[in-house]
């Protein structure tokens, strides 16, 4: 096993919810070489309000490939229809699958209690197939792995049925222009469908105009994350975890492999002490 290198794994509901809760993570393995497959389970064909779905569907494919092509890392998007997703036995076979094909060291995904629905049933659904992946017999087209991955759940401030737990907390300001390139090549969404959401916000004209407003915005967005998580970051960082504003978080899913100590650098790089702070990342503008 290269002790550098890791292969990551991004069971994501949507296209654009890898990026929004792990590109700084992503971007850290990018730099340093690691092999990375982001995954949406649905074809996001529900995230629009004037968009036909069946041409979003067509369109978002190929925005969440543009977005691959920042990091350098395949971007599929299947065909479970958004907004409508179950744990099936269908979901749970495919991932099992994907999992044992690709044969990751690190899964990153969904909590199984979130405000949507699709987040949930990703989330389940690993859950399910963590265990499942190593048995032989289930979905025996597909050679079992030995040991199951370590799966990470992304970062959120939900509080019921209980709370967030991180084991790992890190600073993601090295790598946020990158994140931001990612999510713009997501233009249905953040300059279209998100602003409507959320009070038809207006999104200037001009593509670095557009660029500017979509960082503020997603570092509103994420902002509360470091407040929530203010003690996490001063044990990591010391004194300077109080001057911390963008962050990402991990826990660690207990019905998984466990994270072993020596694993963490490896599994976690910091983005700060990523080679050169990810310069070596491609960062492109997004499709006009």
């Amino acid at each position: 096993m290269d002790h550098e290198r890791a292969r990551v794994l991004v069971l994501a509901a949507h296209p654009d919810d890898a990026e929004y809760h792990a590109g700084g993570l992503l971007a850290a393995h990018a730099s340093r070489g690691a092999d990375v497959r982001i995954i949406s389970v649905t074809d996001g064909s529900a995230g629009h309000h004037r968009r036909h779905p069946r041409e979003l569907a067509v369109l978002r494919r190929d925005e969440a490939r543009e977005a691959g092509r920042v990091l350098g890392a395949e971007y599929v998007t299947w065909d479970f229809p958004d907004a409508a997703l179950f744990p099936t036995l269908e979901l749970r076979r495919r991932m099992i699958r994907e999992m044992r094909a690709f044969r990751p060291d690190l899964i990153l995904t969904h909590r199984t209690c979130d405000y949507h629905p699709d987040h949930r049933a990703v989330g389940q659904s690993v859950q399910d197939a963590s265990y499942l992946v190593t048995v032989p017999l289930v979905a025996p087209d597909a050679p079992h792995v030995d040991t199951a991955p370590v799966v990470a759940h992304m970062c959120d401030l939900f509080t019921r049925p209980y709370p967030f737990r991180p084991r790992v907390v890190f600073d993601v300001e090295p790598c946020l222009d990158v994140i931001v390139r990612m999510l713009a090549c997501h233009r249905s969404q953040v300059f279209e469908f998100l602003p409507y959401n959320q009070g038809n916000e207006r999104v200037p004209e001009s593509e670095d105009d557009r660029i500017a407003w979509l960082a503020a915005w997603y570092r509103r967005m994420i902002r509360p994350r470091a407040d929530h998580f203010r003690a996490a970051l001063v044990a990591r960082y010391g004194e300077a975890g109080n001057r911390v504003e963008h962050i990402e978080a991990y826990e660690i899913s207990e019905y998984a492999a466990p994270l072993a100590d020596d694993e963490l650098d490896r599994l976690f790089p910091d983005p700060a002490s990523s080679p050169g702070g990810v310069p070596r990342i491609r960062v492109e503008k997004g499709p006009q």
